[in-house]
């Protein structure tokens, strides 16, 4: 039997795939990720050698996923299109790699997903799986099986005994992590409707939310966020405690039709209380302390960055050379923003660094100014010289 590897993540179609690539002939290897989606994992082995995987691998990545994914695209600035901060699209090149890696242990030639054959999550795996692991051939069960919905599996999965719970409708196809929460499918479909209640799954609404703000203090060393209110905390306890109280205060909700790899739009909601915080305060920390002409510069490289991570190149050799850029750009980012949130609203209140280059002498209008307002008439002059007819 051909042995091959299959991202697993206990759902129906990675289940049903189990299946389909047994009839086929394969021996299958099932893998699944911990990136802190919060499922049971004793479950989700269960169902993997139920439906009939030879073996499983679970593998808890929490804490390279925020250090090696996670905290580089934060120091880099990187939002998709404005509104999306990624937390899908970061955590597919960390699941391939180790696809790759439990291929070459188990000395496999095939790695497989359960991705269709409209989204980026199947750029995301199989480019990186190309550039990690060239010799390994790619099966996409989604994209050549016979099945043309989601009743055609369930019906399959009733036929073969697959032990998955198919008699819940679940009207929306999430995908979570500990950097956040990706909705789709159901009546989101439609952009002209708005995003029911139901759809969110760890924020509040903002009638909900509290009406009194929350002031929480962010402290960052060169560029990594390490301490809330002057308590130190691990990555994943900090991320943690920054979406249970972004959510409690509605902060983190995006709405997006977004521009996808393949070439078609689709309308994607988002939930990321943790990164919408660590964005807002790394930023005005940014602003305090890099120069002018390195801000500005960085903020195109940000959306470079963004769209290498969306489009599954986070291998590349362009990825890799910015990440130089961007690693240079954070030594002086340390220091600590307090932000007020407050029913949906996160707001940046005050920051301070060592490093910072405001120097309220030279910004005051108030006694005490040393600017030299002299000097401020030579310089009109010489600056708008090129333009004056």
């Amino acid at each position: 039997m051909k042995k091959i590897v299959l991202a697993y993540s206990g759902g129906l179609d990675t289940s049903v795939c189990v299946k389909w690539l047994k009839d086929k002939g394969y021996e299958v290897i099932a893998f699944a990720a911990d990136v802190g989606q919060g499922d049971d994992f004793k479950i989700v082995r269960q169902r993997a050698l139920n439906a009939g995987a030879k073996r499983i691998y679970i593998k808890n990545l929490k804490d390279e996923f925020i250090s090696d994914f996670v905290f580089p695209a934060l120091s880099a600035n990187a939002i998709y299109e404005g509104k999306y901060f990624l937390a899908t699209a970061l955590s597919r090149p960390l699941i391939a790699k180790y696809l790759v890696e439990v291929a070459k242990k188990e000395g496999a030639g095939y790695i497989a997903h359960g991705c269709t054959g409209k989204g980026n999550d199947q750029v995301r795996l199989e480019v990186t799986a190309a550039i990690l692991g060239p010799k390994l051939k790619i099966v996409a069960p989604v994209r050549e099986w016979e099945f043309k919905s989601r009743q055609d599996e369930i019906d399959y999965a009733k036929k073969k005994k697959i032990p998955i719970d198919i008699t819940k409708k679940k009207p929306y196809s999430l995908d979570k992590n500990i950097w956040g929460v990706s909705i789709e499918c159901g009546i989101l479909e439609d952009p002209w409707r708005e995003p029911p209640e139901d759809a969110y799954q760890i924020t509040k609404s903002i009638e909900r939310a509290p009406n009194k703000p929350k002031y929480i203090q962010i402290c960052f060393e060169q560029g990594i966020p390490c301490y809330i209110n002057g308590k130190y905390l691990t990555s994943q306890e900090l991320l943690t405690r920054l979406n249970k109280v972004g959510g409690d205060c509605a902060i983190g909700r995006s709405d997006l039709v977004e521009s996808r790899l393949i070439g078609i739009k689709s309308r994607e909601i988002y939930e990321a209380p943790a990164a919408t915080i660590l964005y807002q305060a790394h930023k005005a920390l940014e602003n305090l302390v890099l120069d002018r002409e390195l801000l500005h510069f960085k903020e195109g490289i940000s959306l470079k960055y963004s769209e290498l991570i969306y489009n599954g190149l986070w291998y590349s050799p362009l990825k890799v050379a910015l990440d130089k850029f961007i690693n240079q750009t954070q030594k002086k980012v340390t220091g600590t923003v307090r932000l007020k949130l407050h029913k949906g609203n996160c707001s940046v209140v005050g920051r301070k660094s060592d490093y910072s280059l405001y120097k309220k002498e030279l910004a005051t209008y108030s006694a005490g100014d040393k600017f030299d307002q002299s000097l401020a008439e030579g310089f009109i002059k010489l600056w708008g010289m090129p333009y004056k007819k």
